[in-house]
């Protein structure tokens, strides 16, 4: 394959990966509806770790340097385990929409945690957009009223920043995993990785197991393990080894206008004026810090 086609590969694989994420919101709060969520977030890694079986064969042919299983185990505590669990207790406080929004942020997130850890480069617009899209993060959230699908969005848009945190510390070990291993052994590492975290969690006192079967919950479960866990995350993995991670990460700020749109055509949530603005200064603070 020639290096422009790679390229072009690469840029519609994350494309696709933030319509799916964007509209991975909708089915989780679809899915809280009937089950807890640490019951959705397992059946979620269950769903994905089946999948991975029928590509067990390739799996085991990919050698692994035992140097990397600290990396290995940091890159499946970041996401899925932490980031799962903040985005989770997320949504349960606000609405797709908002906790959307916030993933925007992860971006900019990115290139000031590389320039403070792996000391690159970086710019005075990138610090004065990362500033204007937390200032859009927190007018969004003290600007929200609680709702039927955000009860206190103050707090659900605070854990959704700490999961971006997260995942901010999963692209950059991403990134040099990348490097060595295939995008689908990185996928499956992780998989494995949190579904033994929310097996755990199964067990925890303040974990309600379901005691009746919810067909559109389950089905929204099945689309997180499926669509998104297992086909959105091996299409990330795949750009970020196509390019740089500051780079790959930029289309994140594609999954705000999605959440939106789908949290509005399925949930009908809804944004207030203010709520609106605030979208604005943190879609311009990523632009911004891009530019």
């Amino acid at each position: 394959m020639t290096e422009a086609k790679t390229k072009n590969l690469a840029y519609v694989s994350l494309i696709a990966a933030m319509v799916i994420w964007g509209g991975s919101f909708i089915a989780i709060k679809i899915a809280f509806q009937s089950y807890d969520p640490m019951v959705v977030m397992f059946g979620r890694m269950a769903t994905a770790s089946i999948i991975f079986i029928f590509f067990i064969k390739r799996l085991r042919q990919t050698p692994c340097c035992s140097g990397d299983i600290t990396a290995f185990l940091l890159l499946g505590f970041f996401e899925p385990c932490l980031y799962y669990t903040l985005e989770a207790n997320a949504l349960v406080n606000t609405s797709a929409s908002q906790a959307g929004v916030i993933t925007a942020m992860l971006p900019v997130l990115v290139a000031v945690s590389a320039w403070i850890i792996l000391q690159e480069k970086i710019r005075g617009r990138t610090v004065s957009g990362f500033l204007l899209a937390v200032a859009g993060a927190c007018i969004l959230s003290i600007g929200g009223e609680p709702t039927l699908h955000a009860p206190n969005p103050a707090l659900g848009n605070f854990l959704e920043f700490l999961a971006m945190v997260s995942a901010t510390g999963y692209a950059l070990i991403l990134k040099k995993l990348s490097n060595r291993y295939p995008a689908l052994f990185l996928t499956a590492v992780q998989t494995l990785i949190g579904l033994l975290y929310f097996s755990i969690t199964l067990f925890l006192p303040e974990t309600v197991l379901p005691r009746r079967f919810d067909p559109e919950a389950s089905a929204a479960i099945l689309f997180l393990g499926a669509v998104v866990t297992f086909g959105a995350y091996f299409l990330y993995n795949y750009g970020v080894k196509q390019m740089p991670v500051s780079r790959a990460t930029a289309f994140v700020s594609l999954i705000p206008v999605f959440a939106i749109l789908l949290g509005w055509l399925i949930l009908n949530e809804t944004l207030t004026p203010i709520q609106f603005a605030s979208c604005g200064l943190i879609l311009a603070g990523v632009f911004l810090s891009q530019a």
